[in-house]
């Protein structure tokens, strides 16, 4: 069990408060109206990482004018990339279908870029996760859509859904990272900057 204050996660995404709860780690939620834009010609492990960093910054810029300075901000991005594409949370029904079709009988990664910032002190780092969906057919992927609405969603798709369910062949990697959260290594981290008096 992690002895830390409860820190401060810059994210409104269920998933990755779910996931922090099942780490059992304490937290409360600042959400982070953060510029989401970023450089394209970064190397895809560091565009989720400048995201995290974005959201961070603003939550930490919005705490401090509370007075609430030094607090540990957790924030975190994540983006799907197949091929040399990468895709985000689509904005329509139409983009939502065109990205799972791209991801149908293919492998893709999903990548996390981490940002804790702890006073003055910055730790970030991305974590990377290789899946590979079956051939899913248009009716599949409809259904997918219409019952779930993945607009939120990084790809436009959520792993612990039906369509992760019936439609995942392989993953390699952190499962969670897929959710939205590379939790062990967040647990790691947050060790490392509180390490037992």
């Amino acid at each position: 069990m992690l002895q830390i204050q409860p820190l401060v996660l810059a994210s409104q995404s269920p998933r990755r408060k779910q996931l922090l709860e099942w780490a059992e780690i304490p937290f409360e939620v600042v959400v982070s109206h953060a510029d989401e834009s970023f450089d394209p010609l970064l190397p895809p492990t560091e565009i989720p990482v400048q995201i995290a960093r974005q959201k961070a910054l603003a939550v930490q810029q919005q705490l401090a004018s509370q007075g609430r300075a030094g607090q540990t901000i957790l924030a975190a991005d994540t983006i799907v990339v197949i091929g040399d594409k990468i895709l985000n949370k689509p904005a329509d029904r139409a983009e939502a279908l065109e990205m799972l079709s791209s991801l149908s009988g293919k492998t893709h990664q999903v990548i996390t870029g981490v940002v804790i910032l702890q006073g003055t002190t910055e730790t970030h780092f991305a974590a990377t996760t290789s899946v590979r969906f079956h051939p899913l057919t248009q009716e599949q992927l409809c259904f997918y859509i219409d019952h779930y609405a993945p607009y939120d969603k990084a790809g436009a798709y959520a792993i612990q859904e039906w369509i992760g369910v019936v439609g995942i062949a392989a993953i390699e990697g952190d499962f969670y990272n897929v959710m939205g959260l590379p939790v062990s290594l967040v647990v790691q981290a947050l060790a490392a900057l509180n390490p037992p008096s």
